[in-house]
């Protein structure tokens, strides 16, 4: 594995732990302007400090993340089908590698569907975009996708699909929690981070669901709903991320949760700062010196 693409999974999955906290934000790509979701700068600003990585599209990137906030970014660039068209696993590369570069992506997501009508063509665009991600050094989240049918989630087929992807090259591959999760991992030779999926009743529930995903094997998630949607975003990715890199206990992070929420302004004060320029002092000696 080059430099490079080492360094930019260490910006993801961190070498101290070997663990990741990313924040999912591309939803819109298939949903349109999902709830709370609708203006993707105010939602995403608070959180920026919070999260190890941003998942998200480039339309967003470009147009409501702060370029001087250093945050990596994992560039969906895959889609082509909605949440109204008859099938999603219809999907297509549609972010070249040039571009990805240009909006300076750490790592490139593309969502496989195995066992779905267009598993072949979404399997062979994972092979090409290893293909290319390799020769600049770029790393690849494949991301199982199961489409509308949500009962494929269990260990047989989860790991079936995290396999392939990691046989197919993945250096990254996001998947669902499910019963007997440790199943999963240990068959998948490559890091596996799960997805928060929508939003679940309540934020202990969430919690448990990265807890028990972090003691099955699991190097991290990928949340989205389950943060942002929250009336508490700020606490809750906060205490995900204690689950995450400080192995805190379910009630502890619960605890950690309550006390963060009644803080005041929690949800609106942590703002990434902005970078300034610095400030320029005068010389002594302003005049250039004479020559001889």
């Amino acid at each position: 594995m080059d430099w490079g693409l080492k360094n930019r999974l260490a910006r993801i999955i961190k070498s101290y732990d070997r663990r990741g906290v990313m924040l999912a934000v591309d939803h819109g790509y298939f949903l349109g302007p999902t709830e709370r979701l609708e203006d993707p700068q105010k939602t995403i600003a608070p959180l920026l400090p919070y999260a190890d990585s941003l998942m998200l599209t480039r339309g967003v990137l470009r147009t409501s993340v702060d370029a001087n906030y250093p945050i990596p970014v994992v560039l969906r660039v895959s889609g082509g089908a909605s949440i109204i068209s008859k099938d999603l696993s219809n999907e297509k590369i549609t972010t070249s590698i040039k571009d990805a570069i240009r909006v300076n992506a750490t790592a490139l997501a593309l969502s496989i569907f195995v066992g779905a009508s267009y598993e072949h063509e979404s399997l062979v665009s994972l092979g090409n975009l290893v293909n290319e991600g390799e020769e600049y050094g770029i790393p690849i989240l494949a991301v199982t996708a199961v489409g509308k049918e949500l009962e494929k989630r269990d260990a047989r087929y989860l790991g079936l699909a995290c396999r392939i992807a990691a046989e197919f090259g993945a250096h990254l591959v996001k998947t669902y929690y499910c019963e007997n999760f440790e199943k999963v991992v240990d068959s998948c030779p490559v890091p596996v981070i799960i997805a928060g999926g929508p939003k679940l009743a309540t934020e202990l529930d969430a919690l448990k669901l990265t807890y028990d995903a972090i003691q099955a094997g699991a190097a991290g998630v990928d949340m989205g709903r389950n943060i942002w949607q929250s009336d508490h975003p700020v606490a809750m990715i906060k205490a995900v991320k204690a689950i995450v890199h400080q192995n805190l206990k379910v009630k502890e992070a619960q605890e950690l949760f309550n006390k963060l929420k009644l803080e005041p302004k929690s949800d609106k004060s942590a703002k990434p700062a902005k970078l300034t320029k610095p400030t320029k002092t005068k010389s002594k000696s302003t005049k250039a010196a004479s020559p001889a």
